[in-house]
Parts: structure tokens; C-alpha cells; sequence
């Protein structure tokens, strides 16, 4: 069922993402209401009709603005489970489902799924103790990254390993929590894949970016991705066949290494609209956040064929602090509208294109 224009569309979640999503869903004549515990400053507040000011733990609150929604959705993945639900013991629809949302933040939990999918993924380990730490080190080390189970995204929540490190230190820093042990690998590059999938099944698949990090953070995405048609092609295939596994609705990331011999290796998926993605509304007929308001409202797919080359630069902590004038002269500027430029702080992006 396709939800008529001038529907209302809730957004659990109040960061700079709900804000893409509601500007989007305006341009298709839906109202947008955003709940979140980030008050009326917050990127997503500023830009949707209403705003609940509530913590997801809020369950009269989660359950009053499931009631103002013709249907709802995500745009952070560690909004808790039960936020997600309480919407739907409300009587109201939420997409992608809350199934996406717990397999996404549990990192074993997402491996083990990955897998089963038949979706490679990278060396790694479970770790719930110090002992499980050396064993794992042992086993897949000297390089490897300690991360928590739950959690931790953009570098947060993580401890790099290597020969010499010390294990008992590092098992304190990252607060004697469950966890994951990854081993590195020798990959040529990072890229990451997009799809989108509809109320009625069908997908539309972004061309893979090549995605540059530092220190955890993502830098730079840029399409087309410097890999054969081959693995372009396998890498959208492998996140066509995650959405069919987990029977999402909406637009989700699937990312992944890109082995020197051509394999891929799953790093990690995102049941929402992704960083790697913020090329797409300038480079291709319909951008991810568009399509993502089509898929959760039941409406047709658009075109996502690529119709420019393209580059995102994301402006993090006091990048964003340059003259407004010097910034526009960089390219298609967004910005999140967040008060406080912090460093590792994401504040807005820069998307340059060029002639195919």
C-alpha cells in the first residue's frame, strides 16, 4: 500500500541524516515529524514539521508520535530496539524493521548473519574476556582491531593492535566490554555499496564509491570506484541479496574491502542512508534520501544510474569553520546546521561532479 501525498512520515532519530531525509520528503509533498533526545536544536528538528524532544526509553512519548505517523522510520542505527517496537505496538508501520536494527547493532551478531548470507567478511573473533583477547591475538594477529560488540561508530569504540601490543591495557581502554577481534587485511581499497529496496521488492543499486578514512572516519567517497565491472557488479549483487535476507524496506549500505586478488570481504552494513552516499543526489537522478522516502512510503524506485563522475568531501570538526564563500567555491555545499564544531565532528559535505 503506497501512501498518498501530503502523508506523514516519522523519523526515529534527530541527526544530520533525519534532516536529508526531511528535506527529501518534502520535495515529494510528504510531512515529516522527527523524535529524538536532541531537542529543537537538532539538525532534524530544524527542518521537520514537529519534533518529539523525548529519549528512546520514552515509551508515552515513542507511542504519541507513532499515533501523529502514517509510517515511520530510521535514520541512526543504534536507536534502541524497542523504540522500533513500541511504533509498531502503536498500530503504526516502521520500516526497515526492527530485525535490521538489532542484527546491525551487535557486531558478532552481524557477522554471523553476513555469513550465512554466503557474505565474506574479514578474520575475527569473539572477545568477552582478556583471555579471549590473547587467544584471539594468537590466532589472527600481531595486526588486528579490538572493537565492542555494541556501539562505537567513526573511530569510537575501537583499540588498533600490533605486534608488542599490550593486551591487559588494551582490554581496559575499550572498557573490559564484549567484543570483536578483527584481523586486518591486505586490501587494495574500500568501497561500499548502496541499494534500495521497495514495499513490493524491487531494488535500485547505487554504482560502488571508493571510500577514503582516517582515523575511522570517513574522508572522501568518490564514483566510479576504480574496480572492475566485475566486482561492481558482485558488490551490488551482495547487497541486493542482504536487503532480500533481512526483508528490508528502505535504502541500507553494504561496505566492503576490496582484496588485492578482486575478493571482497564485508566490513560492515548500515540499515539507513549512508555517508558513502551523500554523492548521489548530485551525481544520479534520484539521491539515496529520495529513494529511501519512496521505498518506506511504498512508492516507485527511481533511477540511480550514474549521470556524473563524482567526489563527497566530508567537513569534520573545524573544516567546516572556513569562509562560507571559500566552501560554495568547493562545490554543492550541505551543512547540518549543528551549533558546536567539535574535532572528528561531522558538520557538512562538499559534492564535486564533472562530465562522465
Amino acid at each position: 500500500m503506497s501512501l498518498p501525498c501530503g502523508a506523514t512520515i516519522g523519523i526515529l532519530g534527530d541527526g544530520q541524516l533525519g534532516r536529508m531525509l526531511a528535506s527529501a520528503a518534502a520535495r515529494l509533498g510528504f510531512r515529516t515529524v522527527s523524535f529524538g533526545p536532541g531537542g529543537e536544536h537538532s539538525p532534524a528538528a530544524q527542518v521537520t514539521g514537529r519534533h518529539f524532544a523525548a529519549g528512546y526509553e520514552d515509551v508515552a512519548a515513542l507511542k504519541a508520535f507513532a499515533e501523529t505517523c502514517d509510517t515511520v522510520t530510521v535514520e541512526f542505527e543504534n536507536v534502541p530496539v524497542s523504540a522500533a517496537e513500541a511504533v509498531i505496538a502503536a498500530g503504526t508501520p516502521f520500516h526497515p524493521g526492527p530485525n535490521a536494527l538489532s542484527v546491525a547493532q551487535d557486531r558478532a551478531m552481524e557477522k554471523r548473519f553476513l555469513e550465512e548470507a554466503g557474505i565474506l567478511c574479514a578474520p575475527w573473533r569473539l572477545v568477552d574476556s582478556l583471555a579471549d583477547l590473547e587467544a584471539a591475538h594468537a590466532a589472527l594477529g600481531p595486526d588486528a582491531i579490538l572493537k565492542t560488540r555494541r556501539e562505537g561508530y567513526d573511530g569510537k569504540g575501537q583499540v588498533r593492535l600490533s605486534a608488542g601490543s599490550d593486551l591487559a591495557a588494551a582490554w581496559r581502554e575499550i572498557g573490559e566490554r564484549a567484543c570483536v577481534l578483527e584481523g586486518f587485511v591486505d586490501f587494495a581499497l574500500e568501497t561500499s555499496a548502496i541499494v534500495a529496496r521497495g514495499t513490493d521488492g524491487g531494488v535500485a543499486v547505487y554504482p560502488p564509491s571508493q571510500n577514503l578514512h582516517e582515523g575511522g572516519i570517513l574522508r572522501r567517497s568518490m564514483v566510479p570506484a576504480p574496480i572492475s565491472v566485475e566486482t561492481e557488479q558482485r558488490a551490488q549483487a551482495l547487497a541486493v541479496r542482504l536487503a532480500e535476507q533481512l526483508d528490508y524496506i528502505g535504502v541500507l549500505a553494504l561496505e566492503f574491502f576490496v582484496m588485492q586478488d578482486g575478493r571482497l570481504l564485508a566490513n560492515e552494513f548500515a540499515p539507513r542512508v549512508h555517508n558513502s552516499g551523500h554523492w548521489t543526489p548530485e551525481a544520479c537522478a534520484t539521491g539515496q534520501f529520495e529513494n529511501h522516502i519512496r521505498a518506506v512510503a511504498g512508492w516507485p524506485l527511481g533511477e540511480t544510474a550514474l549521470l556524473y563522475n563524482a567526489e563527497m568531501e566530508n567537513l569534520i570538526g573545524e573544516a567546516a569553520g572556513a569562509p562560507v564563500a571559500d566552501l560554495l567555491s568547493r562545490g554543492s555545499l550541505t551543512l547540518y546546521g549543528k551549533r558546536e564544531i567539535r574535532p572528528g565532528r561531522k558538520m557538512g559535505h562538499l559534492v564535486r561532479i564533472r562530465p562522465l
